[in-house]
């Protein structure tokens, strides 16, 4: 049996959550049966709202080299929060060779975890790895550190073709 629950995420807001849930995390938090309250949504707008009301310890961010918004619409107004990203590979597109530039290769998915990873304003990047190899791939990424300006610079550049060809076909 479970004593508690690290992370409560309140789940796909993209506006304010009511205050009846709010007061129902802060409850759940007073009681220790979480440790913190966190939230996601897909309007970067909304997370700074959020940050400012001091309830929030984390948001989970849509954030890759093809969404970067966030790096000027949330990231810089959160405050202490902590920022948790996901699709860090947009759904699988910027390890397409057909998405990619000509004359481009993809990058890989630890390429992508770099990417995010390199922002400091990341503390966390999920990945799904379907299978032990892709959890090996991802694991490794720890060992590789933060991309050069160089590979950050790659990232953008095909990050921004793929945000401009968008197919989810």
């Amino acid at each position: 049996a479970l004593d508690y629950a690290d992370i409560f995420l309140l789940g796909w807001h993209n506006k304010a959550p009511s205050l009846r849930l709010i007061d129902r995390a802060l409850d759940m938090k007073a009681r220790g049966m979480v440790h913190f309250i966190g939230m996601t949504g897909h309007n970067r707008r909304l997370f700074p709202q959020m940050a400012s009301r001091d309830v929030f310890d984390l948001f989970h961010i849509r954030y890759n080299a093809a969404h970067r918004g966030a790096e000027t619409e949330a990231f810089p107004h959160l405050g202490n929060a902590g920022v948790v990203s996901y699709t860090a590979t947009r759904w699988g597109h910027l390890l397409n060779p057909k998405k990619m530039p000509a004359g481009e290769a993809p990058p890989s998915s630890t390429d992508c975890y770099r990417f995010v990873l390199s922002h400091p304003s990341i503390d966390v990047c999920l990945c799904g790895p379907g299978n032990m190899d892709q959890m090996t791939t991802a694991l490794q990424t720890l060992d590789s550190g933060p991309m050069t300006d160089a590979e950050l610079n790659r990232m953008r550049a095909i990050g921004n073709h793929v945000h401009r060809h968008r197919s989810f076909f």
